[in-house]
């Protein structure tokens, strides 16, 4: 008799995952990712106490993906890395991203940590010198407005032919550009 496969942590994760990616979230089960694995529920029980703990670690994965996305921009720009980061996760898991932005649930609900270390990001940017943190927050949150909104379309393909991918990233950069140079004026206004 052949010994059984052992599937790690990780194994499971990454199957659950590339059922939700195809399938989108509300599709990863513990019997389907067992199938996919080509084995019985009993390794994901193991590894997991519920079907729920093993989305979240899923959902820990794609922002993990995500994050992944951001380094491997390296324009020296973190502001702009963000965004197009975003753009590339919503063109490369249109489901997963509609799942994660579009849906309310539990997993993307943003808390101060997550907030605070986008701005310590942001101030690794040369093109944000002389901005407070809080300058730095507020403008984030409104380049995150429109940068949801622009992958919304992205991820739900609603962009005629005659937009192309360079067209849309050209739209993140100048968006980015007016937020910034306006965030400038209000610096430079007298109080």
């Amino acid at each position: 008799m052949a010994p059984k496969p052992k599937f790690t942590k990780q194994d499971i994760i990454l199957a659950a995952f590339d059922i939700a990616r195809a399938d989108g979230l509300d599709s990863v089960s513990i019997r389907k990712v067992a199938d996919r694995l080509g084995c019985s529920i009993a390794p994901i029980y193991v590894n997991f106490a519920d079907a729920e703990e093993l989305l979240q670690r899923v959902v820990e994965h794609a922002l993990h993906v995500a994050k992944q996305m951001i380094t491997e921009q390296r324009t020296g720009q973190p502001f702009r890395d963000i965004g197009m980061a975003s753009l590339r996760f919503a063109r490369e898991f249109p489901l997963l991203y509609r799942d994660l932005i579009m849906k309310n649930n539990p997993y993307m609900k943003h808390n101060e940590e997550q907030l605070n270390e986008v701005v310590e990001l942001m101030k690794e940017d040369p093109g944000l010198a002389g901005f407070s943190g809080e300058e730095l927050r507020a403008l984030l949150i409104k380049m995150q407005t429109f940068q949801t909104g622009l992958s919304v379309m992205v991820a739900n393909d609603l962009f005629t032919t005659s937009v192309n991918e360079e067209q849309v990233m050209a739209m993140m950069n100048e968006a980015a550009e007016d937020f910034i140079r306006a965030a400038r004026l209000r610096q430079a206004e007298p109080t």
